[in-house]
């Protein structure tokens, strides 16, 4: 299989030198490419910036984005060519709508930032899936089950699987993997590698099995 991976956080800046981002390291990506050129598949990884080394195999090519919208672009160039897709990225919901060319001034009093969406890469890329494996991931804090299903079901994935913010630059975390036939897989206290080698497995076991439409 060739697999898209997209991994890390986003940044949107507001300034020249300030931006929006997440804890996010793109640690479980990376991982995840690693895994997938160990079990002999090749990787698309859209990383955003990290101060983690990316996969030095030559089965992974690494595509370096900063913002949302880079990350959106290079993974529909990228998506056409390729036979699954795992989207581990904490992709930033939202960017200023005006950002300021140079560094803002410091002013007396609160500044308001007005936010406009990011695009929805997940969905995006998910819509134009046809037969192909789809898994995502969701970080959630309240009422996370619910959350989890929903944005499994909404978007027409595979499987997606939950973590919380602890999970964000951590080597291991609690992580549960929601299918799309509704059953729960828990993996407490796993490591990154160990839940990159499970979702190879899932992976082929999903481009294995016969799928309809």
């Amino acid at each position: 299989m060739r697999v898209l991976v997209t991994a890390g956080p986003t940044r949107e800046h507001w300034d020249a030198v300030r931006f929006l981002s997440s804890a996010a390291t793109g640690r479980q990506g990376i991982v995840l490419a690693e895994a997938l050129a160990r079990r002999g598949h090749t990787c698309d990884l859209v990383l955003g910036p990290t101060h983690l080394d990316a996969p030095a195999d030559r089965a992974v090519t690494v595509h370096r984005v900063v913002t949302a919208r880079d990350m959106l672009a290079a993974a529909e160039r990228c998506w056409p060519e390729c036979d699954a897709l795992v989207a581990t990225a904490a992709v930033s919901d939202y960017r200023p709508a005006v950002p300021h060319a140079g560094k803002r001034t410091k002013t007396e009093g609160p500044v308001a930032l007005e936010l406009v969406r990011n695009p929805d890469i997940l969905a995006t890329l998910a819509a134009g899936r046809g037969r192909r494996p789809v898994i995502g991931f969701a970080l959630q804090v309240e009422d996370a089950e619910h959350h989890a299903r929903r944005k499994l079901e909404e978007k027409g994935l595979d499987a997606i699987v939950l973590d919380a913010p602890a999970a964000m630059g951590a080597a291991a975390a609690d992580f549960r993997i929601l299918a799309a036939d509704g059953t729960w897989t828990d993996l407490p206290g796993t490591t990154k590698r160990a839940l990159a080698e499970h979702l190879v497995d899932l992976l082929e076991s999903l481009d294995a099995a016969p799928r309809g439409g």
